[in-house]
């Protein structure tokens, strides 16, 4: 079990209902983005930004800092909200997302902000990315780590499972890899579009060690990924098992949540909603 208290637990579970109405709100304002797999992700991030990265918000390159590639390029808003809720840059900001000349743009861009490690959105390459700078520190004798969020429809790219290879064949025992299973895609049920049948058992056969969690308990995230850090020689994934649109009921296990943006009156039901479980 993680080692964190029941008052650093009831923080970080307000952090996540912070997050969560950051990105109803930002994506209201934009009048497009994709909800849907920002609001599965949301305890993954917030549980590697405010418990167990090392990073510096007021110096975004220092050279220790632990590495994160939001593989699902997508799901930028949960980015930016935590990273505005680090102090990367001003929460004013998320109003601006997708917006000509923002710095956030639907897709993250390293460039233009502050705290994102690689420039992600094309699905199937941010774990090549996630290996290239887990393969750097090795190389360099550096002892940060990297982390890399990939969602369960992205894993049906082929590019994913080469890149699985390589981080075996180099024994990358500084990546630690998170599958947002929340088993719907763009296009429905991933059973449909190209059944992933036994995720862990799949990565398990590429030679990975593996973990499946509940992808919304805090507690069960930092668990997993302190073991995942503890293993030598061997790279690591943890299977979180998640619910697409987390938190806003309507939108919860909807598929056509994945794109879409809510209107003035699910934006306030959904804040409403979020709101009270954190009056709780």
């Amino acid at each position: 079990m993680a080692n964190i208290d029941s008052k650093t637990l009831a923080a970080l579970q307000d952090k996540a209902c912070q997050i969560r109405q950051d990105i109803i709100t930002m994506i209201g304002a934009a009048g497009s983005g994709h909800p849907g797999g920002s609001l599965s992700a949301t305890e993954i991030v917030t549980a590697l930004y405010f418990q167990i990265m090392r990073h510096d918000p007021q110096n975004p390159d220092w050279p220790q800092r632990d590495r994160f590639v939001l593989s699902k390029g997508h799901a930028a808003p949960v980015l930016y909200a935590a990273l505005a809720e680090t102090g990367y840059f001003d929460r004013q900001e998320l109003t601006t997302l997708r917006q000509l000349g923002s710095m956030l743009q639907g897709h993250p861009d390293r460039k233009s902000t502050p705290g994102v490690e690689a420039s992600t959105g094309s699905l199937g390459q941010g774990l090549s990315i996630a290996n290239g700078l887990a393969i750097a520190a090795k190389i360099n004798g550096e002892q940060h780590r990297v982390f890399a969020l990939l969602g369960d429809g992205e894993i049906q790219e082929g590019q994913i499972w080469e890149a699985a290879m390589t981080s075996v064949h180099r024994k990358l025992d500084n990546l630690v890899v998170y599958v947002d299973n929340n088993n719907l895609q763009i296009d429905g049920d991933i059973r449909d579009v190209k059944s992933l049948t036994n995720i862990p058992k799949r990565w398990e056969a590429f030679g990975w060690h593996v973990q499946e969690i509940d992808g919304h308990d805090l507690t069960a995230i930092i668990a997993a990924t302190q073991r995942a850090l503890a293993v030598q020689d061997q790279p690591s994934v943890i299977v979180c098992q998640t619910v697409k649109g987390k938190g806003c009921s309507f939108m919860e296990n909807q598929a056509g949540w994945h794109g879409k943006a809510p209107n003035p009156e699910e934006i306030k039901q959904a804040l409403a909603q979020l709101q009270q479980r954190r009056d709780g």
